[in-house]
Formats: structure tokens, C-alpha cells, sequence
């Protein structure tokens, strides 16, 4: 049985943003939101997501620059696109990216 606290996506997953231009790779995954009620009051009413989904921290890059993003479930998508994420921290969290998954392979886990 699924229940709201279920996570779609995973780490070490490479995903982009619904709405805005940057993807990256999940590094944690929150079951529901727990950030602070600034950030939260700080994104535009009309797009604000539900605080009762699983919200990831992300390791993302746009056009421009790299960051840390912190995003709801329901805006973010699968990318498909097969490329590494460039952000500088991905060496800190991961041991390689699987060409073949299109995912990254977190620190301390056995390679088959």
C-alpha cells in the first residue's frame, strides 16, 4: 500500500524542474516538507506547492551557475537526457554516474 510519504523519485536520480530551468541529482529526500516558514511564504502563492508530499534536495544547475535547490515532488520530472550533472559537490555524495540507469551511484554502495 502507498501512502503520501512515499517517494516517486530517489537518490541519486537525475530530475529537472516542472516549471523552471535547472535539473540535478537528488542527494536526500524529505518525507514531507521541513524547511523554514520563510522559504516556505517566500514562493508565490499561486505556485506554492502542498507541504504533505516528499520534498528533495537537489544538487542543481541551470544555464548559469550551480546550487543546492530544495523542490517539491510534484514539480519536478524525470530528465531523461543522459547527461552527468556538472554541480562540484557530485564527487561528495556519489561514486560515478551508470550511463546505462542514467542515475548516480551513492557513496558506500557495492557496484555490480
Amino acid at each position: 500500500m502507498i501512502n503520501s510519504g512515499t517517494a516517486k523519485f530517489s537518490i541519486g536520480q537525475v530530475v529537472r524542474h516542472r516549471l523552471f530551468p535547472f535539473r540535478g541529482v537528488i542527494f536526500d529526500v524529505d518525507p514531507v516538507f521541513n524547511n523554514t516558514e520563510e522559504w516556505w511564504n517566500a514562493i508565490p502563492e499561486e505556485i506554492r506547492p502542498r507541504k504533505d508530499q516528499p520534498f528533495y534536495h537537489l544538487l542543481a544547475e541551470n544555464q548559469d551557475t550551480e546550487y543546492v535547490a530544495y523542490v517539491s515532488e510534484q514539480n519536478l520530472l524525470v530528465d531523461d537526457s543522459g547527461e552527468p550533472v556538472r554541480h562540484p559537490q557530485v564527487r561528495d555524495y556519489f561514486d560515478g554516474y551508470d550511463t546505462r540507469r542514467k542515475t548516480y551511484r551513492p557513496r558506500g554502495r557495492q557496484h555490480h
